[in-house]
């Protein structure tokens, strides 16, 4: 099987003690995020064909990839836009994430792991034209580094809209979510861009927005690991929505645990409470989930029109 780590929570920023113990241990228990009782991944050697790591700052289980390799091939999903502070106040900076992906290439080669831009965030702080520059920055940057960069829009589910509403509040901007065509026109450009720098763009399981020039990403790619790993990895598709290529595969990460407080999150419901799940938290347990409690909003701040990052190119 190949196990997600995880779509529901960044596991190498914050949980690699607790990965580095299951792996030793040869399983984890993984509570169901949509009721029903909890289940049980092995871990052990032979069991898993291959990860999928999806993070934001990879250093922590940077040194242990090896040992990781030495088990199943992996692939990283790494998530890296340069938004302002108020969108992403927990996040490393740029060029501390692309000096993460130049290293990764360096030692795994250019397929071991996929850029995500993602969610665009329309907003007064991100206009189209922040997202071009920006885009085209990091896009030049990691020209050779990576072969994929995977986008989507931001969904508008009910806590996004409420998480994406406080901090537009508290630091003094605006945001929308545009129409399909406005989407459309603004990933073709993007697709256009990243193709200047060798770098193909795929669309997460939005096919609405599909277009010529545009394709699906599969983010729990196989075929991709089985290139990692030299030989066949075996995954059939099974996706998690409507447009979604992916292998199948098991998730042992937990919802409303990531802190680095990214305002259009999908997965954290209250950002405070996931910082206090994260501190709550337990390596030595089976289980990620710790317990949390919900806390009060900071006090709002003004913000102007951001700059888009200017990273230094992956060499």
């Amino acid at each position: 099987m190949i196990v997600s780590a995880s779509y529901r929570t960044d596991i190498p920023a914050f949980y690699t003690r607790w990965l580095l113990a299951r792996l030793a241990a040869g399983f984890c228990s993984v509570a169901n995020p949509y009721g029903g009782p909890a289940y049980r991944v092995s871990l052990a050697p032979g069991a898993v064909s291959g990860f999928v790591f999806w993070t934001r700052n990879l250093g922590p289980l940077l040194p242990e990839l090896a040992g990781i390799a030495a088990r199943a091939p992996f692939i990283v999903q790494y998530t890296l836009t340069g938004y302002p502070r108020a969108l992403e106040p927990g996040v490393i900076a740029p060029d501390a994430a692309l000096a993460q992906l130049c290293e990764l290439r360096r030692r795994w080669g250019p397929r071991a792991a996929v850029w995500r831009y993602d969610p665009v965030v329309l907003s007064s702080l991100t206009p189209a034209s922040w997202h071009r520059a920006s885009f085209a920055a990091l896009a030049g940057a990691l020209r050779g580094g990576v072969d994929e960069v995977v986008l989507s829009f931001v969904r508008p589910y009910r806590k996004t809209v409420r998480n994406l509403d406080a901090a537009a509040r508290r630091h003094g901007f605006t945001w929308r979510d545009p129409e399909a065509a406005e989407k459309r026109a603004l990933a073709a450009e993007l697709a256009a861009i990243a193709a200047d720098h060798g770098i193909r763009l795929t669309l997460c399981t939005q096919p609405e927005l599909l277009a010529p020039g545009l394709a699906a990403a599969r983010c729990i790619d196989a075929g991709r690991l089985s290139e990692a790993a030299g030989r066949p990895v075996a995954g059939r598709e099974k996706g998690n929505r409507p447009g979604c290529l992916c292998a199948e595969s098991r998730d042992i990460g937990a919802y409303d645990s990531c802190a680095q407080g990214c305002a259009y999150c999908y997965a954290v419901a209250s950002p405070n409470a996931a910082r206090r799940r994260l501190k709550a938290h337990d390596p030595e347990s089976p289980f990620l989930i710790a317990p949390s409690t919900l806390n009060s909003p900071a006090r709002r701040r003004p913000a102007a029109t951001a700059s888009p990052p200017r990273p230094a190119r992956c060499r």
